[in-house]
């Protein structure tokens, strides 16, 4: 008798039971070796990737790229394209690169070329990025992907409507964008490395290699051991606000901008943790005029995910309302952005709703706008509690269905499309760019000492 047959079922009737049984367990177990294998596979991607900005701070920025082939990268950077006087070389030859340029100049546009002892890879007038500004009279202008991770054709519509409005709305002595945040899952569907390749680097080139992106960190992205070793984040304070310890959860500082990235997908968000103890430490040293925060669950949302179902989301929306929105909001945040449900959504100026829908108290949580029509403008004190307007974009790259009824928001869409938000002095201008090159929302949030507080005893 082989070896075989002694694992089988004996003849009969009870043979033609048990192989169903027997094959079911084959599979289990298959998949119980398989599926590491295929978690550990998708960590690598072995090809050339063009140069993308990390770590961006007054007077340093990071150069990340990948070669087919192990070589020793060399990176030539000067304050002209054609006058690139300084150089930084890798000790030794590898595929993935990082170079960290110091000594820069605060608020200061550089050129670079990337390539290696033989010869320039990456070069061009358009190989060039701008330094953090110190000071907060500096007008700052930054652009929200949100969920971008999938190359779809609506994808590339989007980002070629945001070019182009970036080309037509430039700024005098001013790059057309200072940073490019995204809401999160920016590689569709499991956050493996050649979909990264495919679903953000690829699409975004053009715009990574000028612009210092900063990366929420999605549920799709958390799928496997990726994310974190394709971007820089700035743990120890190197681009301003108070030190973390964490890449999960940290501050940036640029000009008038005080920028807060939270990590909603792993990390818990309850009291005691200590992103929620550093977060309140950071908002109280804080002294930039204005405040965003960044995530990837949004607190309020009617679209393809819903914050008024405990179950959506394992939760998450719930816990953000419940213990991270009173932090937020005694912080004198202005502006959340998230994603994760895939809509634009935008708020009016809300403060201390920390509940479902239905509990909304619309006379003592939410403010409507000063002015309609096209540009909705709203006034907010200054400080805690003064309100804090809350936009979903999660349709950068493809837009799902739901109800967009929830009432706290003043615009609700089902459209593909990106967000880009100005800051000049005591102004925030929000536009929403859809994919079919018109502006689906427009609001203004001005800091108004002499503006009435709200009446819900938050302050």
């Amino acid at each position: 008798m082989s070896r075989l047959h002694r694992f089988l079922p004996p003849p009969g009737p009870a043979r033609w039971f048990l192989l169903p049984v027997y094959a079911l367990v084959l599979l289990v177990v298959l998949y119980a070796v398989g599926r590491p294998v295929h978690v550990w596979l998708g960590n690598f991607y072995s090809g050339p990737r063009a140069p993308y900005l990390q770590m961006p701070a007054t007077t340093a920025m990071t150069l990340r790229w990948q070669t087919a082939q192990a070589e020793t990268g060399v990176v030539r950077y000067g304050l002209r394209p054609d006058r690139l006087d300084r150089q930084v070389r890798e000790a030794g030859p590898r595929e993935s690169h990082r170079m960290r340029l110091t000594g820069l100049q605060p608020d200061t546009r550089y050129y670079y070329a990337v390539g290696n002892p033989r010869g320039v890879r990456y070069a061009g007038a358009g190989y060039t990025f701008r330094t953090l500004a110190a000071s907060s009279r500096v007008p700052v202008r930054f652009a929200v992907l949100g969920d971008p991770g999938d190359p779809t054709p609506l994808q590339k519509k989007a980002r070629n409507v945001l070019t182009a409005w970036l080309a037509r709305h430039a700024r005098p002595d001013r790059p057309r964008l200072d940073l490019l945040l995204t809401t999160g899952d920016n590689a569709y569907r499991s956050g493996t490395n050649s979909q990264f390749q495919r679903g953000f680097f690829e699409p975004y080139a053009e715009l990574l290699r000028q612009v210092p992106v900063i990366p929420a960190y999605g549920n799709h992205d958390a799928r496997r051991h990726v994310f974190f070793k394709l971007f820089d984040f700035p743990a120890h304070g190197e681009s301003g606000g108070v030190p973390s310890g964490s890449e999960h959860y940290f501050a940036l500082d640029d000009g008038p901008l005080h920028l807060v990235v939270l990590d909603s997908t792993s990390e818990p968000l309850r009291p005691g943790h200590p992103m929620l103890d550093w977060l309140r430490r950071d908002l109280a040293a804080n002294t930039h005029p204005w405040t965003v925060a960044v995530m990837h669950h949004p607190p309020y949302t009617h679209g393809s995910h819903d914050s008024d179902r405990r179950r959506d989301s394992h939760g998450r929306m719930f816990e953000i309302r419940e213990h991270l929105l009173p932090i937020l909001e005694a912080g004198g945040v202005d502006l959340v952005l998230a994603g994760h449900s895939h809509m634009y959504e935008r708020s009016h100026l809300l403060d201390c709703h920390y509940g479902t829908s239905a509990r909304l108290d619309r006379k003592a949580s939410l403010r409507l706008p000063q002015t309609e029509g096209p540009l909705m403008t709203y006034r907010k004190r200054p400080g805690p509690h003064g309100g804090t307007i809350y936009a979903v974009v999660g349709a950068s790259a493809k837009a799902d269905r739901g109800p967009l009824d929830h009432p706290v928001m003043a615009v609700s869409e089902a459209r593909v499309g990106v967000l880009v938000v100005d800051i000049a002095g005591d102004t925030l201008t929000g536009r929403y760019l859809r994919a079919d090159g018109r502006v689906g929302d427009r609001f203004r949030l001005i800091r108004d000492p002499g503006a009435a507080p709200f009446d819900n005893g938050c302050q």
